[in-house]
């Protein structure tokens, strides 16, 4: 397993090259970016980066980091559907983190997820794709696990303005059940290196996630 992680972490230093051709499409407005890369179109693994803009343009601030996706892979944003098990691709605000703690390091706006705090997923719901205070009748996702998959984390505002129902909902950056484990269609990363990315996400630089679909 280690040997496979560090081969895979190696590859990823061919990676910024490659991810170059993806920074110019990041809004103006936003001087710092995470970028994920899957390791193969399909593949649940992938590899994280993020970047800083500065007057003299980009440079690596953290990563490549090993990160897992969907168990079906990364999908064009457009064709994201719910329960399908896709990432979607796309460039997204990161405006709000989360966790079990009172408070957290970081930079975003913070809200902790308590037992009363849930995401819902029916997509019929009027709520649809929104955090909720108070166990719906709905289908919907408890923000408060008993793993610690929540225990930090950050919503990736995919499909949040607006909210089309059905399109997908509850897609978050977090923790990671092990690197070999898929998400639901989320982005994870070891324990460490979700809270190393979040303290250096800060909202005044307007940051956002790039997903590649390969």
């Amino acid at each position: 397993m280690r040997a496979a992680l560090l081969s895979f972490a190696l590859a990823g230093c061919t990676m910024n090259s490659a991810m170059d051709s993806l920074l110019p499409t990041v809004p103006a407005s936003a001087t710092q970016v995470v970028v994920v890369r899957p390791s193969a179109a399909g593949s649940i693994h992938a590899l994280l980066a993020a970047y800083e803009r500065s007057a003299n343009g980009w440079k690596l601030a953290l990563g490549p980091l090993p990160a897992v996706v969907g168990r079906t892979g990364v999908i064009a944003g457009a064709q994201k559907r719910e329960g399908d098990g896709h990432t979607p691709a796309g460039i997204y605000p990161l405006q709000t983190a989360f966790g079990y703690a009172p408070t957290l390091a970081t930079g975003l706006q913070y809200r902790q997820a308590t037992a009363d705090d849930y995401w819902v997923d029916e997509a019929t719901a009027p709520d649809y794709n929104t955090w909720v205070q108070g166990k719906p009748k709905v289908s919907a996702e408890a923000m408060r696990r008993e793993d610690d998959a929540y225990s930090v984390g950050a919503v990736i505002e995919y499909n949040t303005a607006p909210v089309v129902p059905g399109r997908g909902s509850a897609i978050f950056f977090h923790v990671w059940s092990g690197p070999d484990q898929p998400t639901a269609g989320c982005v994870a990363v070891a324990a460490a290196d979700a809270r190393r990315v979040l303290e250096w996400l800060d909202r005044k630089h307007g940051p956002v996630m790039v997903l590649a679909e390969r």
